[in-house]
């Protein structure tokens, strides 16, 4: 695999981020504090990396669109009341993306996170400069439409088959087989091996580090 990339593009949460069970926790929250059904840590888990409008859609389809906008509103709310930093990546995870980037690779970020999230990660974590361009949900279409990939390809003037796509769920894996691209899974987010392997990711790693020995 060596030299094959000059683009990778990162998931966030699951991926770089050890953040799911806490994603997890608001929206089984914001359900429990609009009388909806309670959905169980898994059915929760399988929804992140969608656009938070998608994923409640998903979770409560019998909400109204007011109801569902007090959803969001109450997830949002409980997701930013926990202070983010850097010690909320998986451990290495900074000094691999300042390793990729010093080596020559162009990093971006693709994410179900809407604008405001991803900012204020960024800052938290002090990571924003590591990164050449980044989609979120609200700016474009949300996972697994390939919209995001093709702006940041278009952005960097990368080809596909020179572009990887890293990430902990099946929404950014198929996403990247809806863009063409390669992808690579790993472990510590919201999804199975075999659940990953499905759609067919180069490699499955438990780490996002192993990236640094697979590439």
């Amino acid at each position: 695999m060596k030299n094959r990339f000059d683009l990778i593009i990162f998931d966030w949460d699951g991926t770089l981020i050890n953040s799911i069970d806490w994603i997890a926790h608001c929206l089984q929250k914001a359900g429990q504090m609009y009388g909806q059904f309670i959905p169980e840590l898994q059915e929760a888990k399988n929804v992140i990396g969608l656009s938070i409008h998608h994923a409640m859609q998903t979770l409560f389809p019998e909400a109204d669109n007011a109801t569902l906008e007090k959803l969001v509103e109450c997830y949002s709310q409980e997701y930013f009341s926990k202070q983010l930093s850097r010690d909320d990546f998986f451990p290495g995870v900074y000094d691999m993306l300042l390793h990729l980037k010093q080596s020559g690779f162009q990093l971006a970020v693709a994410t179900g996170k809407n604008r405001l999230g991803l900012e204020k990660a960024l800052t938290a974590t002090g990571t924003r400069d590591l990164f050449c361009v980044t989609r979120c949900a609200d700016e474009t279409a949300s996972k697994p439409d390939p919209k995001m990939l093709h702006e940041i390809m278009g952005y960097t003037n990368i080809a596909q088959h020179r572009t990887l796509m890293v990430g902990d769920s099946v929404h950014d894996l198929q996403m990247a087989i809806n863009a063409q691209i390669a992808s690579v899974a790993v472990l510590c987010g919201s999804h199975t091996e075999d659940f990953l392997q499905q759609y067919n990711p180069l490699a499955c790693l438990q780490q996002p580090t192993e990236l640094l020995n697979f590439i």
